[in-house]
């Protein structure tokens, strides 16, 4: 939680920002009253900022219906008395009030704005801040203006999310920036709703902030070019598309559970619980951990930074699965991050490490890779974006999150090594690859790609 600069004086506006999913949402408060911009699951983060400044929440701002992560808007109006504001295309089934072009808040000395600025989905709005002199402080992008970037317009394409193609949406977002954000006074600070590392954009910039001067001199998107050569520059390397973001959208749309109720409701298994045959295991464990002993078939998802994107990117929204770690802290903070995703429904058992774990996975020979590496059949793990510049020749490129589908197309012939470009990834993939091809001999390469890349840059 970041406090950021604020004008006027007796306006405050308080970034939180949720490094794991790369989101940032907002707190607007002026004097005791608060609006809430885009909040993540947990709403506790901005309970607890109403009650250090004496403030009560008045109102939550939906940007849109976000794909990435479940928002806490229907908990905090139901909480809190709040009013909800989204875009009357939302067409969102719980109690909210329509804010688009021409709609108007006031909170305090400033009043905020709706724009329709569809483009990354559409039905996207951003936030103008005007004070009370109405000039304008500060614009919140969502989803439609990163720093350094733009949103993506290739989430609404399926069917169940509004089946709408990437080229309309890209070209409504040419619209939005030219004729909206751009045209807005260079000093115009913009609070936008992802950093870097959000798979909502593909070049966002570190900064977690910036002003529309400043992102009209920088930012690739916003420079001079025709709507054609914007459509075909923002479509190229895309990143993939998690399997969950379909199923936030509509969660989003309908809102979700309480959190801490949804989390209490995991069911918890004890001592050495029998598993349901045929239920995807989820082991969160350390990769050497897992290693030396596992549940067959089990995948070794290490928390981390990113575990929630990568649990949403390999286990689909309609499929039960356990999950394990190996004390209750850790099991606790798993499943946290399971309900930020809004998964926390698909977890048929949440246990610690049983004491029988027969399943081992071998180490990785890495001089024998580095003298023989045709000894090998090599699975490159990494998205396509990374995999152009490939570390091995003739590796077998399959993305991680299509790997559990596309397992079958891996020779076994030869010993399968297993690489990503770090080791996060391939400790899932190899466990992934074990469970799909019994019999085959699955080996992670994990950290010791770092070596092989050093070779390939030199």
């Amino acid at each position: 939680m970041s406090p950021l600069p604020s004008s006027p004086a007796s306006v405050q506006i308080q970034q939180f920002y949720d490094k794991g999913l790369a989101h940032a949402s907002y707190a607007i408060r002026a004097g005791r009253q608060i609006a809430v911009i885009d909040p993540g699951r947990d709403p506790q983060p901005y309970y607890d900022f109403a009650d250090e400044h004496e403030a009560r929440i008045v109102a939550v701002i939906e940007t849109h219906p976000h794909a990435d992560f479940v928002s806490s808007h229907l908990e905090i109006a139901e909480e809190t008395g709040a009013t909800i504001y989204c875009s009357q295309l939302v067409r969102a089934s719980y109690p909210h009030h329509p804010f688009d072009d021409g709609d108007r808040l006031v909170l305090g000395p400033v009043e905020l704005h709706a724009i329709n600025t569809p483009g990354h989905s559409p039905d996207s709005i951003s936030v103008l801040l005007l004070d009370e002199l109405a000039q304008s402080r500060a614009v919140f992008t969502g989803d439609t203006l990163f720093v350094g970037d733009v949103g993506r317009p290739d989430l609404r394409e399926d069917d169940n999310v509004g089946g709408h193609k990437r080229e309309d949406l890209a070209a409504m977002l040419y619209d939005s920036t030219r004729r909206k954000l751009m045209t807005l006074p260079a000093t115009t600070k913009v609070y936008p709703a992802h950093g870097p590392g959000s798979l909502c954009g593909k070049t966002t910039s570190p900064d977690l902030d910036s002003t529309i001067g400043r992102e009209l001199q920088t930012n690739y998107a916003l420079q001079p070019m025709s709507e054609q050569d914007f459509i075909k520059v923002l479509l190229e390397d895309q990143p993939f598309m998690p399997k969950y973001f379909g199923h936030d959208v509509q969660l989003n749309k309908a809102g979700a559970l309480p959190f801490e109720d949804s989390i209490r409701a995991v069911p918890r298994l004890y001592g050495d619980a029998a598993l349901e045959p045929g239920v995807l295991v989820i082991d969160t464990r350390p990769q050497a951990e897992f290693k030396k002993g596992h549940l067959p078939g089990a995948i070794n998802l290490q928390d981390g930074g990113k575990f929630e994107t990568w649990l949403g990117s390999v286990v689909g929204p309609d499929e039960k699965f356990y999950l394990l770690a190996d004390t209750q802290i850790a099991l606790d903070t798993v499943i946290r991050k399971t309900a930020k995703i809004g998964y926390e429904g698909l977890i048929k058992g949440a246990l610690l490490t049983p004491e029988h774990l027969p399943a081992t996975s071998p180490t990785a020979n890495v001089e024998h890779l580095r003298e023989r590496p045709e000894d090998f059949t090599i699975v490159d793990i990494r998205n396509r974006t990374e995999a152009k510049q490939p570390i091995f020749p003739g590796a077998l490129v399959i993305p991680l999150p299509e790997l559990r589908e596309r397992a079958h197309e891996v020779p076994t012939d030869k010993p399968i090594m297993v690489h990503c470009a770090g080791g996060y990834r391939s400790a899932a993939g190899s466990s992934i690859l074990e469970a799909a091809l019994p019999g085959a001999q699955v080996i992670d390469l994990s950290e010791a790609i770092t070596d092989f890349q050093k070779q390939v840059v030199h």
